[in-house]
């Protein structure tokens, strides 16, 4: 089987910046009325990009009570649901179980046990994209970074700061909300590269 090497930090560290969605093509998702409407945007797409995003625990044995963003993304819009909102909680569970929506993003399996306990649903049609890069002959696992670099040419921009805030917090920060949208954002854009150049990972 083909064994592919994965870029290295250094080697991202150089590229470009890849262009990220800008608050204008970001919706946050607070109440059952602007989830009601998200749903009938995302429900018109078949693959979304998915991800989520929890509250870091710093304590050995806390557990997380996350997540508490969901993020869904079609390639021009995203989508940044907060889970403090029954409705919204409602529309997420619904998208995560749908069968004919294919969910993609990276590294998923930590993911699913936090929604099962949370949401007390097991998300279905759910594909993780670091499974295909292995299957392609990379064996370190890519994440999104990683794959960024190999199917654009282009460095991730990810902040430190934004993985390691309160993700609980009513009010999400600009940060925040260009941040998590990315996450999901990436995965379908890595996930349509893919498709339309099978050949080049």
């Amino acid at each position: 089987m083909l064994r592919l090497p994965s870029p290295t930090k250094d080697e991202i560290a150089g590229l470009e910046p890849l262009n990220r969605l800008g608050l204008d093509n970001i919706v946050v998702v607070s109440t059952r009325q602007q989830a009601d409407q998200a749903l009938q945007a995302l429900e018109a797409s078949t693959v979304l990009g998915f991800d989520t995003e929890s509250k870091p625990t710093f304590a050995k044995a806390e557990v997380s009570e996350g997540p508490h963003v969901v993020q869904f993304s079609t390639l021009h819009m995203a989508y940044v649901f907060q889970l403090h909102d029954a409705g919204c909680c409602e529309v997420v569970s619904t998208l995560l179980v749908s069968e004919r929506i294919t969910k993609v993003g990276f590294g998923l399996a930590g993911d699913h046990v936090q929604i099962m306990r949370t949401l007390g649903v097991r998300p279905k049609n759910v594909l993780d994209l670091n499974v295909v890069f292995r299957e392609k002959g990379y064996v370190k696992e890519l994440g999104v970074r990683g794959a960024v670099a190999v199917m654009f040419n282009r460095r991730f921009l990810k902040s430190r700061k934004a993985t390691t805030s309160n993700w609980a917090n009513r009010q999400l920060s600009e940060s925040q909300i260009v941040y998590s949208a990315n996450d999901a954002w990436a995965a379908i854009k890595v996930f349509h590269a893919l498709e339309s150049r099978p050949g080049q990972a």
